[in-house]
């Protein structure tokens, strides 16, 4: 069985792929005569270059460079050209893999910023369920999983663990919403909303496909038939208020499905 997914590939790249038009990248990838200074402590070319793109993307999108990663063309040249180095270089980067976490390291600290801890994941996952609670849409959740770590100043994680943060708040978010429709309905009217799902022999189908098939035609027997639902309806004993516990977009989404 295929994986749940939240994202789609273009949803991920929205919200943690590099910018490379010329106006973000002034915005977010010009260096600074400190963020200059603190590159110098490299002492090869390649790792200058290096340590200033993981500086740059940790600045924003917020991320680090991952391993075997090559940023976009022009966001490479634009820092390189910064530096006086040879984009090319950037290939001989971190070919060691404790260099690249070694540069994290100094980075985090330079920043101002931190590894994600369990309180940051926990903050996010609040986060995320607020906004499942008023929809569905994969990239709105993740969204507010990346604003609060922003706002936490802390390193994203991986697009994966972003991703399971998110689906583990949509989950928890249904089951609230649903637990709020049915909260104060006694164990006979659960029982009898069940029995909406079981085949009614009066009328050789269950009740829930019989009240969903009536149709809406202007017609005398058709306005017979609605009414016979109507009454039907009433029997149950629902509140049409009963949507107001819930936000209206969860609402609509489970009306959906």
């Amino acid at each position: 069985m295929a994986r749940r997914k939240l994202l789609k590939r273009e949803d991920r790249e929205g919200l943690l792929g590099v910018p490379a038009d010329e106006e973000s990248l002034i915005r977010h990838y010009t260096l600074s005569p400190a963020d200059q200074l603190e590159i110098t402590v490299c002492r090869r070319r390649h790792n200058r270059l290096g340590f200033a793109i993981q500086l740059c993307l940790m600045r924003y999108p917020g991320r680090a460079l991952t391993p075997n990663e090559v940023p976009p063309k022009a966001m490479l040249h634009y820092v390189a050209e910064q530096l006086g180095a040879e984009p090319g270089s950037f290939a001989f980067y971190a070919r060691r893999d404790p260099t690249r976490l070694e540069h994290v390291s100094q980075l985090l600290a330079y920043l101002g910023m931190s590894a994600a801890n369990a309180a940051d994941r926990r903050a996010a996952l609040i986060s995320a369920i607020k906004a499942a609670s008023t929809t569905d849409k994969g990239p709105m959740i993740a969204q507010a999983i990346i604003t609060t770590l922003r706002e936490r100043h802390v390193l994203l994680p991986t697009p994966d663990s972003i991703e399971r943060i998110g689906l583990a708040a949509r989950a928890i978010a249904r089951r609230q919403a649903e637990a709020a429709l049915i909260s104060g309905f006694s164990p006979e009217q659960l029982q009898s909303f069940d029995e909406l799902l079981k085949v009614d022999p009066a009328i050789a189908q269950t009740r829930f496909h019989w009240l969903r098939s009536s149709s809406d035609a202007p017609a005398a027997g058709n306005l017979v038939a609605m009414m016979e639902r109507l009454s039907f309806i009433r029997t149950l004993d629902v509140d049409p208020r009963l949507q107001d516990r819930i936000h209206p977009g969860r609402w609509d989404q489970m009306i959906r499905e």
